[in-house]
């Protein structure tokens, strides 16, 4: 499949890309290229080959839950920018008026 110069034109506006005419020219060539190799790959058989999600095997990495001391309040604030009253203490957000 032959990718048209309007073609990646287009999809730069869609994508709100400001392309030079070497980009466009390098764009149209390079995916004009992925788009044969794509069309070669779907020419290979692939009936007899089944279905994978993944090729590593899946686990999860988990540690162990283990109850541990917690924090006081004034370890919980010791880094913070400003605290007050074992607080954290931040800019207002929303208009008071």
């Amino acid at each position: 499949m032959k990718f048209t110069r309007e073609t990646v034109e287009a999809i730069a506006e869609l994508a709100k890309l400001r392309l030079s005419e070497q980009e466009i020219a390098r764009y149209t060539e390079q995916l004009s290229s992925i788009l044969t190799y794509v069309e070669k790959l779907n020419e290979v058989d692939t009936s007899n080959v089944p279905l994978t999600a993944s090729v590593l095997p899946l686990q999860n990495v988990l540690r162990q839950d283990v109850p541990a001391t917690p924090l006081t309040p004034t370890e919980v604030v010791a880094n913070a920018h400003q605290a007050e009253d074992n607080q954290f203490r931040v800019s207002a957000v929303l208009d008071n008026s």
